[in-house]
Parts: C-alpha cells; sequence; structure tokens
C-alpha cells in the first residue's frame, strides 16, 4: 500500500514540483507549492461545481427535507431511504463534498512528507524521473518572506481565516423554531460548530504540521472562495434568464 501510494501519488508530486520550480524565477518553492494548489483544484473543478449545485439544491428544498425528517424521526431507517429516493429524485448527490476533500487528502499528506522528508532544498535524484532536469535553484522563502521549510504562524492564521469566511458564505444559519427539540438544537450546535469552531482546527493543524501544508489550505480556501462566487453567479444568471424567458 505505501509503495503504491508512493509509485502513483509520491513521486509524481514530487518531480511536478520540480518541474514547477525550474519554471519559477528565482525557484521559490512557496510559489511552485502555490501553483500544484491551483492545479490540483483547476482539475477537481467538475467535482467542486457539483458540490456548491449540491448545496444549492439542499438549500432550496430544505422545508420538504425537514417535512421528510419529522414525518420518519421514529423510523430512522426508513427515514434514510426516503431521504436517498428524495435525494435522487431531485439529482442531489449529498456526497460530493466528502469526496472532494477525500480527493485532496494524499496529495497534502504527500506535500507534508516531500518537506519532511527530501530535505529540500537538496534534490533526491532516486526520486527524480530520468527526464526530469534538476531545478538550478531553489529559495525556501515564499515571496522573500516566509520560510516553508518551517512552522508559520502568519500562514496559519490566513488559512484559518480563509477557511471561516468560507464556512460563513457557503453554510446557511438555520430557521429558529418555537419550542426547540434536541434534533433542532444539535443541527443549530453543529452548524455554529462547523462555522466557528472548524476553522480555528483548520488554522491549529496548519500550523502543527507546516507552513506548506498552511500555505496549500489558504491557497486551496480562496480558489473555493472565489469559485463559490463564480458558479453562484453563473447559475443566478441562468435562473434569470430561464424566468425572464417563460415570462
Amino acid at each position: 500500500m505505501i509503495e503504491f501510494f508512493k509509485t502513483i501519488i509520491y513521486e509524481p508530486l514530487y518531480n511536478l514540483l520540480m518541474v514547477i520550480i525550474e519554471l519559477i524565477p528565482g525557484g521559490d518553492v512557496g510559489v511552485a507549492v502555490v501553483v500544484i494548489t491551483l492545479l490540483v483544484r483547476f482539475l477537481l473543478f467538475p467535482l467542486s461545481k457539483k458540490s456548491i449545485i449540491t448545496q444549492r439544491r439542499i438549500k432550496e428544498h430544505q422545508d420538504e427535507l425537514n417535512q421528510l425528517k419529522e414525518q420518519y424521526k421514529d423510523d430512522q431507517h426508513q427515514m434514510a431511504q426516503k431521504m436517498m429516493e428524495f435525494y435522487r429524485e431531485k439529482e442531489i448527490k449529498p456526497f460530493s463534498s466528502f469526496l472532494l476533500i477525500l480527493i485532496q487528502i494524499p496529495i497534502i499528506i504527500s506535500l507534508f512528507f516531500i518537506f519532511r522528508e527530501t530535505n529540500l532544498p537538496e534534490i533526491q535524484y532516486d526520486l527524480l524521473y530520468d527526464f526530469i532536469q534538476e531545478p538550478s535553484q531553489t529559495s525556501m522563502i515564499f515571496l522573500g518572506l516566509v520560510d516553508i521549510s518551517a512552522r508559520s504562524m502568519g500562514l496559519a492564521i490566513l488559512a484559518g481565516a480563509a477557511s471561516f469566511i468560507h464556512m460563513q458564505l457557503s453554510m446557511p444559519t438555520p430557521k429558529k423554531v418555537e419550542n426547540p427539540g434536541f434534533k433542532d438544537d444539535f443541527a443549530r450546535s453543529m452548524n455554529m460548530q462547523m462555522k466557528y469552531v472548524f476553522p480555528i482546527i483548520i488554522a491549529g493543524v496548519a500550523y502543527s504540521l507546516s507552513a506548506v501544508v498552511a500555505l496549500y489550505l489558504l491557497t486551496s480556501n480562496l480558489f473555493t472562495l472565489g469559485q463559490e462566487i463564480f458558479v453562484k453567479r453563473r447559475l443566478k444568471d441562468a435562473d434569470s434568464k430561464s424566468s425572464n424567458s417563460k415570462s
């Protein structure tokens, strides 16, 4: 399993990093990480778009989902079955967001181990493919400001802040109910934790691992923010055109 991970993800990512470092003036490794992050997010754009559309459709049908939950609250198995049928009927893919995160985990782990195990800026020739040229120069100081081979509190805080802004924009606040039950309180509590606690966890993980992980998370979150604004605006324009054509 480890050899498979090394062959399929770790070594290709290391060689891609070497190629990008060579192309960047000054061999700024931090900029190379930003470029890799953007490449990954562009490749995952179709899946990210599905995730955004899923969030939008769930929000649109939230009242119907709440009715289903209330109707089958005494039979959890039937509730799950009815909800899956509802998702299929409305073409909602509830696990798209989870899959998006799952795909990125091996990439983040690989970047972490590349910077921890390969002693950059030294070149590990046993990992370098024969057709890949060794970078003529490498700099571990991102934009001349941050040493990404060490921890960075500044990048970690920025990664957490970007995650916080994303959560505020993407997660709707649960509607208040007159006599909230346990499920209502639990849903509100989970919403608050995702909005306020999760960004703190992101910042903590980003700082505890390395600046390169913080830089990946920061770039990824900023890309996601821009992507959500872009996709939601396109969807809004499409809805507007559709309503105008009907009228």
